[in-house]
């Protein structure tokens, strides 16, 4: 990347390769882990962070809404389905999703292999989320045994201002 990142009068870039980013291994239901790649601490630009999501075979996002943030998905390996407010798409290599305010969303990985997701968050707070569920490690290691959510939970979501859980799912009602 560019050494000029705080510099807003001289041209930017940046390129990250497959392995380069923070990586965070994730809690029960999604496991697999997170790459941040580009959000504000690592460039000029305040207005969106993004990274990739490894959702392994029968995991998912829980349902969740943002208030104030908007979320681009782009589904580049696997196969599974997304539930928005009360409908379900099926979802396979090359779907785009969006996500706007308020839209209660879910995503599962149904297929064989793991599901692999471009996501932009718009404004950045994404990583900030990922941050504080998740735990610091490498792509290359193994996946750590499950582990649960931290017991301030609650209080990160209503930080990030995001939506609850509709009372009844459409999907796998059992694993709420």
């Amino acid at each position: 990347m560019t050494d000029n990142k705080m510099d807003h009068t001289k041209p930017w870039w940046g390129v990250m390769g497959p392995q380069e980013g923070e990586v965070l291994w994730q809690p029960e239901p999604s496991r697999g882990h997170v790459t941040l790649k580009f959000e504000p601490s690592n460039m000029p630009y305040d207005g969106f962070s993004s990274g990739i999501q490894v959702l392994p075979p029968g995991c998912m996002v829980r349902e969740h809404g943002h208030k104030q943030n908007h979320e681009l998905i782009y589904v580049f390996e696997g196969t599974g389905v997304c539930e928005i407010e009360t409908d379900v798409y099926d979802v396979v290599p090359g779907t785009t999703i969006l996500f706007g305010r308020y839209a209660r969303h879910l995503l599962e990985n149904t297929g064989d292999v793991d599901m692999k997701l471009f996501w932009v968050f718009f404004p950045p707070g994404l990583e900030t989320w990922f941050r504080a569920i998740g735990k610091p490690g490498t792509a290359e290691e193994t996946m750590p045994d499950p582990f649960s959510r931290p017991d301030n939970v609650q209080e990160v979501m209503e930080a990030m201002r995001c939506e609850k859980p509709r009372a009844q799912r459409i999907l796998n009602k059992d694993k709420t």
